[in-house]
Parts: C-alpha cells; sequence; structure tokens
C-alpha cells in the first residue's frame, strides 16, 4: 500500500513537473525519448540480429570443419585402401607373400614401402600379418608410434573377407584409422588367403592439427571410452571439455571455464560396426564475441553521435516551430491586458502564419468592437443620466414653480405661505443632494479626512431618519462601542448610512427593524446594517453597486450604493451585501480602526 502511494506520488510529482514546462521543452523532450527509445530499439535488434548471425555463422563453421574433416578422413581412406588393393594384386607381391618367408615377405614390403608417396610415409603405417593377426613385416610413418605386433581385429572381421574393411580402432593405447586387405593366392584347390595387408595412420595430435589447419580454426578432440586421444585444445581446456563430455551428451554449446565453444559430435564406427570412439569439433566463440564487442562499441559511439545530432536538430526544429508560438502566447497576455493595439509579425504561410493573421484581424476586431461599445456606452450613460435627472427633478421643480406661483399672491395667510416656503425649501434641498451626488459621481474625490467617533456618526444619520422611520413604524437600534475612532470625512460617512438606512426604510412601508452593529476586528471595524424587509431581489443583486442600478425605487438616480462603496474605497475600506441569517437584507462595511488612544497620542 506504501509502495503504491509512493509510486503514485512520484508519478503525480512528474506530472506536475511536466505540465509546467514550456511547449519547447515539451516537444523537445518528447521527440529527445522516442528517438532514444528509436536508437535503442534499432540497436538492440542490430545487435540481436549480429549475435544470431555470428552464432550461425559459427555453428556453419564447425558443420563445414566436420565436412572438412570427412572429406580428409574418406580421401585418406580411400587412398590407403588404393594402396593395399593395387599392392596386394602384384603378382611379384603374391608370389614373395605365397613363400610365406618372413624375410622375402619383408624385403618385398620394404620394396613396396619405398614406392608409397613421401606425404604418405610422413603419416600412415603399413603392416604385414598373418591371417591370424600376428605381425610379419612393419613400416612405421617417421616420428609415429609403435604399431602392435598382433592384430586381433585381423581375426574378428575374417568373415568379411575377400572384401576390404576399415574403421576405427584402439591398440595398444593408441587409437588407429585402418584399412584390412586380404591377400589370396590361386592354386589348384582354390584361393588360399596367405597374408593380410593392414595400412593406416594414427589419430594424433599432428593429425588434429593438421585437421584444423584445412578447417580453418575449428578445434578436435578424438575421444574413446572417456579417454583423449587427440585435441587442439590446451591441456586445461581439454580436461574441462572432456569433463563436461563425460557428464552425458551436449547439444548445441559447451564452455572450458574460459571461453564458449559451438559442439559438433560424430560417432567413429570400428571395423566391425561397433563404435569405436567419438569425434568433437569445436568452434571458439571468443573471436565472434570480440566482434560482437566491437560492434557494440560501434553501436554505442554511433547511437550517442546520432542521439546527439537528433536532440540538437530537433532542438533546433522544435525551437523554429515554438517561436510564433510564444510571440502568439505573448500577444495573448498583450490583448488580455486590454492592449488591442498588439500585432503579430507574419513571416510563414503555413498553419501558424495563417493563425498569426487570424489573430491580428481578431485583435483589429476587438479594438474596433471596444471602441464602438464604449461610444455605446457612452452615450447611453448621457441618455440613463439625463433621463433619471430629468424623472427626479421633475417633482421638486414642480413643487418650487407651483408654490412660487401661488406666493405671488398676496391674499394667502402667513400660514399657508410659511406652508409653501417649507415645500420649496425642501425641494430645492432635494435638488442641492441631487446635485450633490452628481458631482461626487463626476469628481470621484475625497476631501481631508478627520477623526471622527463611528458611534456619532451612525446616530447622527438615525437621528436624521428618525422622523421617515416613526411615520412608518420602523425602529432603529444601534450598537456600537463608544470608543472606535475612524479617520473619515463625515459628510460623506454619514450620507452613507442616510442611503442604507433610506434604502432600509423604503424597502419596509409597513415597519419592521432597522438594526446597525459595529465591532472591531483587528486593525479594521466591521459595520454590518440589517433590516426586516423582503431582502434584496435577485434581478438586481448581481449588479448592486452598479451605477443607475435600481429596482422597485420610486425615487432616486440609483446612485447611492455605488456611491456609498465608493466612499468606502475612498476611505481604505470596501462594502458588499451579505446573506441575512432570517428574512430582509445585510451590508457590510469594513473601515481601518483607530482607537481614541491612538488617536490622542
Amino acid at each position: 500500500m506504501g509502495r503504491n502511494h509512493r509510486t503514485r506520488s512520484i508519478l503525480g510529482g512528474t506530472s506536475n513537473v511536466f505540465r509546467r514546462l514550456s511547449l519547447l521543452w515539451k516537444i523537445w523532450l518528447s521527440a529527445s525519448v522516442a528517438l532514444t527509445l528509436v536508437f535503442g530499439v534499432t540497436g538492440l535488434l542490430l545487435q540481436r540480429h549480429a549475435f544470431e548471425t555470428t552464432s550461425r555463422s559459427v555453428d556453419e563453421a564447425v558443420k563445414a570443419g566436420f565436412q572438412a574433416y570427412e572429406s580428409v578422413w574418406r580421401a585418406n581412406s580411400r587412398m590407403l585402401a588404393t594402396v593395399a588393393a593395387v599392392v596386394s594384386s602384384m603378382p611379384n607381391v603374391r608370389a614373395a607373400f605365397g613363400t610365406r618367408d618372413q624375410a622375402t615377405i619383408r624385403d618385398q614390403a620394404n620394396e613396396v614401402w619405398s614406392t608409397f608417396s613421401a606425404d604418405l610415409r610422413q603419416s600412415a603405417f603399413f603392416v604385414v600379418a598373418t591371417p591370424t593377426g600376428e605381425t610379419l613385416a612393419t613400416f612405421n610413418a617417421e616420428n609415429g608410434p609403435a604399431t602392435p605386433q598382433t592384430w586381433p581385429v585381423v581375426r574378428a572381421v575374417r568373415d568379411r573377407f575377400p572384401q576390404q574393411v576399415s574403421g576405427a580402432i584402439v591398440a595398444n593405447g593408441d587409437l588407429y584409422q585402418i584399412v584390412i586387405t586380404p591377400v589370396y593366392v590361386h592354386s589348384g584347390q582354390g584361393s588360399s588367403l596367405i597374408t593380410v595387408l593392414v595400412a593406416g595412420y594414427p589419430v594424433n595430435s599432428v593429425l588434429a592439427q593438421s585437421l584444423k589447419q584445412s578447417t580453418g580454426g575449428c578445434e578436435f578432440l578424438f575421444i574413446s571410452e572417456g579417454h583423449v586421444y587427440a585435441s587442439t585444445l590446451n591441456s586445461r581446456a581439454t580436461t574441462e571439455v572432456a569433463g563436461h563430455l563425460a557428464q552425458g551428451p551436449v547439444k548445441g554449446r559447451i564452455s572450458d571455464g574460459v571461453n564458449e565453444y559451438a559442439v559438433l559430435a560424430r560417432d567413429l564406427p570400428g571395423p566391425q560396426g561397433a563404435i569405436a570412439g567419438q569425434l568433437y569439433i569445436l568452434r571458439s566463440y571468443e573471436t565472434a564475441m570480440e566482434h560482437l564487442s566491437a560492434l557494440r562499441r560501434d553501436l554505442v559511439l554511433m547511437w550517442v553521435l546520432a542521439i546527439g545530432a537528433g536532440l540538437a536538430l530537433s532542438y533546433w526544429v522544435v525551437g523554429r516551430i515554438v517561436r510564433p508560438i510564444a510571440v502568439l502566447d505573448r500577444a495573448a497576455a498583450a490583448v488580455a491586458g486590454q492592449n488591442y493595439n498588439f500585432r503579430v509579425d507574419v513571416d510563414s504561410e503555413d498553419e501558424l502564419g495563417r493563425l498569426a493573421r487570424t489573430f491580428n484581424s481578431m485583435c483589429a476586431s476587438l479594438q474596433g468592437a471596444r471602441e464602438e461599445l464604449i461610444r455605446q456606452e457612452r452615450i447611453s450613460t448621457i441618455g440613463r443620466l439625463a433621463s433619471s435627472i430629468v424623472h427626479d427633478l421633475r417633482n421638486p421643480l414642480a413643487a418650487i414653480y407651483g408654490g412660487s406661483e401661488l406666493l405671488v399672491d398676496e391674499s394667502l395667510p402667513d400660514s399657508q405661505k410659511r406652508r409653501l416656503a417649507g415645500n420649496i425649501h425642501r425641494a430645492a434641498k432635494r435638488i442641492q443632494s441631487m446635485l450633490e451626488d452628481l458631482a461626487n459621481v463626476a469628481g470621484g474625490r475625497t476631501r481631508d479626512a478627520e477623526l471622527w467617533s463611528l458611534h456619532d456618526v451612525i446616530l447622527a444619520a438615525m437621528e436624521a431618519s428618525k422622523p421617515a422611520a416613526d411615520a412608518q413604524g420602523v425602529r432603529c437600534l444601534l450598537d456600537c462601542p463608544a470608543d472606535i475612532t475612524v479617520r473619515m470625512n463625515r459628510e460623506r460617512m454619514e450620507r452613507v448610512f442616510l442611503n442604507l438606512i433610506g434604502n432600509a426604510l423604503e424597502a419596509m412601508p409597513k415597519g419592521g427593524e432597522v438594526k446597525v452593529r459595529a465591532r472591531g476586528e483587528g486593525a479594521s471595524v466591521v459595520i454590518l446594517v440589517e433590516d426586516t424587509g423582503p431582502g434584496i431581489s435577485a434581478v438586481i443583486r448581481d449588479k448592486l453597486f452598479q451605477p443607475f442600478a435600481t429596482y422597485g425605487k420610486r425615487n432616486g438616480l440609483g446612485l447611492g450604493l455605488a456611491l456609498s462603496r465608493q466612499t468606502l474605497l475612498d476611505h481604505g475600506g470596501d462594502m458588499w451585501a451579505d446573506a441575512a441569517p432570517g428574512p430582509g437584507a445585510r451590508f457590510c462595511l469594513r473601515l481601518p480602526l483607530v482607537t481614541l488612544d491612538a488617536a490622542v497620542a
């Protein structure tokens, strides 16, 4: 479980790192991995193919070595058989052998031996024996082993006479390849076996080395009944290989502890048909392994060079491909920053070039659309402002116009004149309030702030709203510590609370409750203005603090909340609408806090 978690963590970390890489590095790393895998797999396949080819070539060399051995062996056997047949058919030889005189036989055999070729005399031997196998005359090869004095094999194969008999035998501790030829004389009573010619050559290291030279480097082992009679391997390797062979049949390959060989085994049949020994032909993989090592080094070098060249080329190609994308990325960032004048240079006719031209066209379209939108918004704002001003000024102006027209009449009683004058004063004050709102929208400036008690400011706004609240049956409650002091422009901040309380009163024509609470939170003070009215409509919630946003109001320009929030922002605070715990609306205000102690200090 822990291992799986660590594995997922590692994979997740690798994935996060890869996601943070630039496009250039992502493409380049992907191309690098692909190139590495392609060259690596190609190298492995080439190496495997080379190894298989080398193995086949070694196996073919072993088979070729056996074929060469068979050719030499058959050639030597045929030569010995032919010579023996010719000698046995010579009349003078028959006459000499028919005397049964050993001296005569040796003299005649010596004369025959001298007629053999020098090559044959250097490798073969020639024996004249009785029909029972006792040696009458022997002629050995130079520096060859002594031949046996008796040949039991002659008696063993007499049933196959008068045919020639050949094969491998072990005699006097040596391994021989021989050809047995019977010599007959004709008399009145028929043919009579007078002597037997035994021709052959010893199977020794000299023969094995000649076979190795004729086969181009194959190793030869002649073994009979676990004894090694001839070997081209060194003594250590011969001992190791013979030990492995003694354990049982070996197929394909064998090792001497240092080198590995391909091996091919053949039986050596004797004159009687029984197996006299085994021939093992071996071919070392050492040379092949050296070639494979050299090939592996060459492949690794070529792989490194190819990977380096491929990575450099891919980095250059990917850089060329990604460069326009990087330019488009910077251009998109510039457009996201509302820089619609940014343009991309187009220097190609491919997909990226068409994308760049499309991007430039999009920027031009966005720029034109933005300018048109700004123009339309300005016209719309002017129209809405003018409409609101005309609509909201119509009633107070009508009151002023009607009141002033009545005041011209001198017959009006003083009480009615005072009432008309009060109406005109309130209408003028209302117009003045609207003009101040417009001035705040246009100017957006805050006069010098001073330290004021937040309790006093909120209380003043409540006192100003008290007549209207009492008329509607609305209770106004204040919960604000007296020691909270805020640096503010009092008139503007008082208008914020007047606006919020006025909106609450307008939402509760049939009575209710308005509660204002303030609490210090660290370096700020948070004020909550809550009412028990119907709450904020979903229609206007998303654009509550936008200018000219109104819903269900009889009077006003729709600037109250927008100007109130701007006032909070100008004082280093903020204002937002929050979900009330019960019915009604809740507005939250935050202002930087200044304690009375800090103000005095």
